[in-house]
């Protein structure tokens, strides 16, 4: 028994891809016995048993293991016993990534052969931009970059119906970068930026352009022109704000003397009734001498008869208290 595949040791396959491991096979006229057919992943560790994937025996087909790749492995002939035992594979993903064996066996005779497979993400479509300005004297840098894309991604610069990029410029394949020190009209045009690895290539475009620098004596009187014409918004916008609040004080300071001038008198305040009527009510109450006595005479005075006239002295009957009034005569 001699498997007669030729092939590379190792396969680079993309994300979505199918593929087929082949192992063909050419048995020993002096075997005899029954054909067997082996399809398993090897295991990195050496004290690990190998996964069986599919088998082939007595002209039945078996699978094991992972069901989900039952859907995604198959002979890649109808009989495998007619000396094609290829493996194909569907709908690549990363866990296809491993190391697979195919074993032939066929009493007495027996041979197998190993591959590697590897599942890799393509490049996504990277993304070019400038930076530096794009003057001509300055540095100017070309950046290129895929968010996606298994490693190890590679980038290329070229420039599209110019001829090749002018001495003067150097790119790092590994980060994107396109360099040029002193740019110049020479180096305007289109560029093409390629991000490629083992199982994919995509590529970005940009235009770079060569301008020339400002006019200095344009740019300072520009700057002097702009600056006095902000100095005198600012000072528009002072004299509006000092004139408003000048006339809302003006205004304030008026109504406040307008208010004064048209405020009625404080009315008198009115006499107590009470203290009127009490007023009223109180009789006029004199004091007269009366042999060394002081006496109270109400409404009128009394001037006692001088006894010079030989008139007896009046009696008086002594005056009650009025504990409101007082004594009265």
């Amino acid at each position: 028994m001699q498997v007669t595949s030729k092939g590379p040791q190792t396969i680079r396959k993309a994300e979505g891809e199918s593929v087929t491991l082949g192992c063909s096979y050419k048995p020993s006229p002096r075997d005899t016995g029954e054909l067997d057919i082996e399809w398993s992943v090897i295991s990195p560790d050496t004290t690990q048993k190998d996964q069986m994937l599919v088998s082939y025996t007595g002209g039945t087909k078996y699978f094991y293991g992972n069901h989900a790749f039952e859907r995604e492995l198959s002979f890649a002939a109808g009989d495998p016993s007619m000396g094609d035992a290829s493996l194909s594979i569907a709908l690549l993903s990363p866990a296809h990534t491993a190391t697979y064996q195919c074993k032939v066996k066929k009493a007495p005779g027996v041979d197998m052969h190993k591959m590697s497979l590897v599942v890799m993400e393509k490049p996504s479509v990277p993304k070019c931009w400038v930076e530096g300005g794009e003057l001509i004297g300055n540095p100017v840098s070309l950046h290129c970059e895929s968010a996606k894309g298994s490693t190890p991604l590679k980038y290329t610069w070229r420039r599209e119906r110019a001829g090749s990029i002018p001495d003067g410029a150097a790119q790092n394949s590994v980060t994107g970068e396109l360099k040029i020190s002193n740019h110049s009209e020479s180096f305007a045009g289109i560029y093409l930026c390629e991000a490629n690895n083992a199982v994919g290539v995509e590529s970005c475009m940009l235009n770079l352009k060569a301008n020339k620098p400002p006019n200095r004596a344009a740019v300072i009187v520009g700057t002097i022109v702009g600056s006095l014409l902000l100095i005198f918004i600012f000072l528009v916008f002072v004299a509006l704000l000092y004139w408003k609040l000048s006339s809302r004080h003006r205004y304030e300071k008026e109504l406040s003397n307008d208010i004064r001038e048209d405020a009625p008198p404080p009315d008198s305040r009115p006499v107590s009734r009470h203290t009127s009527q009490s007023a009223s009510q109180l009789p006029q109450v004199t004091y007269c001498q009366v042999d060394g006595t002081e006496v109270m005479n109400e409404g009128l005075s009394h001037t006692p008869s001088s006894t010079s006239h030989g008139h007896r002295p009046v009696k008086h009957t002594p005056a009650e208290y009025n504990s409101k009034y007082g004594y009265a005569v």
